[in-house]
């Protein structure tokens, strides 16, 4: 049993390359700790770093005591980043967030309400600080997106989301599947709630979604989702004669 156990929600932060956004997560995470909602800490996962990312974060968690970190040596990407951290969680919750920080911590206060009646629960961005070709990629990508997988999601990139961690380390996770969170709960028969959040524009760092991985990247995943959801095996049990270990 990791330290995860001790809270309600594990707020997970995936990281690659975020050097210079570390200091602001330390400052807002650390800050907001003390007045969410449910007992929470935060989970930074170094996805292959190749600056100084790593060695940040090792100093947070060594003077943040509700911190805490996994490494990986090689970059795998946003999905995987996402899937380490839900993994490692054992908190009855999992939190999201970018560790650009175009959104607010604060805001988990908005989501968390609404928990333990939903397995997901989403941000909207409000009044989006991107540029407006950003906006026109997004706005394409979640159109196509929408009409492949039939959910009804209106903003599947928002870095802000709160899901129960049962139903999170059941979902099939795959390159790119953080596009298809809202389907992928909907298929284990999850109900989705979301709710305005606030958006910033990015301060410190480089973007790395680009035309081609905005575009390109989910036109294929949707096909994938599409034969996927086909085959999705679902099965409940209603009577078993296996004792728990307890009882041996």
């Amino acid at each position: 049993m990791t330290q995860t156990a001790k809270y309600e929600v594990t707020i997970i932060v995936p990281v690659y390359n975020e050097e210079d956004n570390l200091g602001r997560v330390e400052e807002s995470l650390s800050a907001f700790l003390p007045r969410c909602v449910a007992p929470a800490c935060v989970l930074l996962v170094n996805d292959g770093s190749t600056d100084t990312s790593l060695e940040k974060i090792r100093a947070i968690c060594a003077r943040q005591p509700h911190f805490f970190y996994l490494s990986s040596r090689e970059n795998h990407g946003l999905s995987t980043a996402m899937k380490a951290g839900i993994d490692a969680a054992e908190s009855p919750f999992v939190g999201y967030i970018d560790s650009d920080l175009q959104t607010d911590p604060e805001d988990f206060n908005v989501l968390l309400p609404h928990r333990h009646d939903y397995a997901l629960v989403t941000g909207i961005r409000a009044n989006r600080k991107d540029t407006g070709f950003k906006r026109f990629q997004s706005r394409v990508a979640n159109g196509f997106r929408r009409r492949m997988t039939g959910d009804t999601a209106t903003d599947t990139g928002c870095p802000l989301k709160v899901m129960q961690t049962a139903v999170a380390k059941r979902i099939p996770f795959f390159d790119g599947m953080h596009r298809f969170l809202a389907a992928l709960v909907s298929l284990e028969g999850g109900r989705m709630k979301e709710l305005p959040v606030r958006h910033y524009p990015r301060t410190a760092g480089v973007s790395k979604y680009h035309l081609w991985n905005r575009l390109a990247g989910p036109f294929n995943d949707c096909f994938a989702f599409r034969w996927m959801k086909k085959r999705y095996i679902r099965y409940t049990v209603d009577e078993q004669s296996l004792p728990s270990p307890a009882t041996n």
